[in-house]
Formats: structure tokens, C-alpha cells, sequence
């Protein structure tokens, strides 16, 4: 074969001109993709009213302070001389009067009235009031003798719970992405149980800080749990979920949250107990009431911050702020308690987030598909 037919043996040459394109053709390409981008954010954001943006800025705020202020409130009511996990329990859901306040100007001057209270959905609140008082309970013996970084990082597995109860009790779909954020998620656990002795404090036997970290994380499978079967009575009673009906349904479970913890405190006897415990806090009586007080405000808070959320957006938006909160959290737990980042606990939380990150692009592909 004559070897000047070889294409191969010929160099491709490529003149300065269409060197000189390539780039720009890409340059050209980016800049499409930016505008394409822009242009869909833009049309987004003028479909909705400003009020609706304003009330969606308000309650994501509210999830992104409130709940990592009132997981950082119950450390400090261990950290400054608090005992009982039954009194901080309360605290919680003794703010319920606050959310039900804007049920309120709904009913006076919304048009909308009380949703029939059947004796299945007045059952349906018995039970999941009774698995909240639980769950608060479980993450306030969880605060009690863990950092607060851990302790929000070990709450993230509550994603996968979910995940799992929503597709066995729901019948949620659970594609490859959901799959792949809980074996992720659940690598997360593992690598802060690797490190489970680095972070103990002082005066925290090894036992009390095992307790806590399984409490910790039945304490999220319960909240996975209640937040599948919150979804079950949507499905199967309530078929509709307008705001008022949402907000409705959180008043009724943290009431009958509040009515068994209680029950609680009476049975253990902690509401007598609250004026020595009071006086032995550190910074005094009024330092005290300031926890509790805001506390049950934050708690509150967090919760009316989620309901505009679920019902302004999506449960997808919804992940995307839980992913958030532990991150803040943890920071802030490093800034105003000094607990200690070392590389299992930072390698965890980049791990959760990146678990949080895949549910939620599966999950989106799932609702567009759908």
C-alpha cells in the first residue's frame, strides 16, 4: 500500500480561524444555557404575586432559624444546669396556642371554617400526638448528653426514615437517587459512630452517650414515621391539603403532644420540680424562664415556617431547607458551644448533604415524570 494514501500518516491541520471559533462557540453556548436559565427564573418569579414570594421568604426563614434555634435552646438547657428531658419536652409543644392563633383571622376573614372532626381523624391525632410527645422525648435525652453538632447530624437520617415508611405505608415511589440518599445518609451515622468517643463531654459516662445516640436515631425513625402517616391521613381522610387545613393538623397534634407530656411531667413529678431546677440554673431564674419560654416560641415557629413551606411549594423545597438546617446548626453548635469538627464529623456532614442532595434531585425527577 502506498504510504502518501495513509490518511494517518497526514497531520490535520487546523487553520487560526477555526482555532479562534471553538472557544467562542462555547463561550456562545454557556451563555446560552445562562440566559435560558435566567429567563425561566424570571417567568417563575412573575407568575407569582410579590405577596407570594414574601410569604415563601418568610416561612423558609423561619424553618432556617427557628428549628436550629430550638435544637440549640434544649443543649443549652442541658449545658446550664438542666435535668429533666421531660420538662424540655414540653417546652416544645407548650408553644401549640401560637400557631393556633392564625387559625383565627382564616376563619374570621378567610371564608373558611373548621374541618369536620370525625371520630377517624380525632384518632388519627390521638396517635400522632402520642408518637410526637415520644419523639420529643427520645431527642431530649438525645440533647442531653450529646453535642449539638452531633446530635443535628445523626437527626438528618430522618430523610431516609422517611423515605422508607413513605414507600411501605404510602406507597411513595422510591427510584435509584431516593435508594442511593439513604445508603449515603446511612454512611453518615456510621462515620460519626466511628468517632462516637471524640466529642464526649466531661461528667458524660460512656453508656449515657451511647443511650443518647440510639435514642437519636429512633428518635428520627419516629419522626419519619409521623411524617408518613401525617401523609396517610391527607391521603385517606382529609384529601385536601389547603393551608388552614395543614395548620389545623399541627395544632391538633402538638396539643395532644402537649396533654401526654403533661401527663409526663405530673407523673414524674418534674412541675414541682421546676422551681429548684430554676433556681439552680446558671444566670438564675429569669435565664430559666428565657429557655423554656423561647424554646416553646422557636419550636413553634419552625413549625408554622414548615407549613407555609409544604404549602406555598413542595416537600422537595421542604428537603432542600432540612438540608440546610444541619449544616447551620452544626456551625452554629462549633460557634456558641465550642464542640469539636473533627475530620469523621466534618466528612459526616458532607456526606449528609450530599445524601439530602440526591433524594432531592431524585425526587424532582420523579414529580416531573409523574
Amino acid at each position: 500500500m502506498d504510504g502518501d494514501s495513509d490518511p494517518s500518516q497526514h497531520p490535520i491541520r487546523i487553520s487560526p480561524l477555526e482555532a479562534a471559533a471553538a472557544p467562542i462557540e462555547i463561550s456562545s453556548s454557556l451563555q446560552k444555557r445562562v440566559a435560558e436559565q435566567y429567563n425561566l427564573i424570571l417567568e417563575t418569579y412573575q407568575r407569582k404575586p410579590i405577596s407570594y414570594w414574601f410569604l415563601l421568604l418568610l416561612s423558609s426563614g423561619g424553618m432556617l432559624v427557628a428549628f436550629p434555634a430550638s435544637s440549640l435552646l434544649s443543649r443549652l438547657y442541658f449545658a446550664n444546669g438542666g435535668k429533666s428531658k421531660w420538662i424540655i419536652s414540653w417546652a416544645a409543644v407548650a408553644g401549640w396556642p401560637i400557631t393556633s392563633l392564625f387559625l383565627i383571622p382564616i376563619y374570621l376573614f378567610g371564608q373558611k371554617s373548621p374541618t369536620h372532626l370525625s371520630f377517624k381523624l380525632f384518632l388519627s391525632y390521638i396517635v400522632l400526638g402520642f408518637l410526637s410527645a415520644a419523639d420529643n422525648l427520645m431527642y431530649a435525652w438525645a440533647y442531653a448528653y450529646l453535642p449539638a453538632s452531633t446530635a443535628s447530624l445523626l437527626a438528618a437520617s430522618s430523610l431516609a426514615f422517611s423515605a422508607l415508611f413513605g414507600y411501605f405505608i404510602v406507597k411513595n415511589k422510591l427510584n435509584l437517587s431516593s435508594l442511593n440518599a439513604i445508603v449515603i445518609i446511612t454512611a453518615g451515622v456510621v462515620i460519626i459512630a466511628l468517632d462516637a468517643e471524640s466529642d464526649r463531654y466531661p461528667g458524660v459516662t460512656s453508656k449515657q452517650y451511647t443511650l443518647a445516640f440510639i435514642w437519636d436515631i429512633l428518635g428520627s425513625a419516629l419522626h419519619g414515621l409521623i411524617f408518613a402517616l401525617s401523609e396517610l391521613v391527607f391521603i385517606k381522610l382529609l384529601g385536601k391539603r389547603s393551608f388552614h387545613v395543614v395548620l389545623e393538623q399541627q395544632v391538633m397534634v402538638s396539643f395532644v403532644a402537649f396533654v401526654f407530656t403533661s401527663i409526663g411531667l405530673v407523673v414524674n413529678d418534674d412541675f414541682r420540680g421546676m422551681r429548684s431546677e430554676a433556681r439552680n440554673f446558671k444566670n438564675g431564674e429569669l435565664s430559666y424562664a428565657m429557655v423554656l419560654t423561647w424554646s416553646a416560641i422557636t419550636f413553634q415557629l419552625g413549625v408554622l415556617g414548615g407549613t407555609g413551606v409544604l404549602f406555598l411549594a413542595s416537600t422537595v423545597l421542604a428537603g432542600v431547607l432540612n438540608a440546610v438546617r444541619v449544616p447551620i446548626t452544626s456551625i452554629a453548635a462549633v460557634i456558641f458551644f465550642h464542640d469539636s469538627m473533627s475530620g469523621f464529623k466534618i466528612l459526616s456532614l458532607i456526606i449528609t448533604v450530599w445524601g439530602f442532595a440526591s433524594y432531592i434531585v431524585g425526587h424532582s425527577s420523579t414529580t416531573k415524570n409523574s
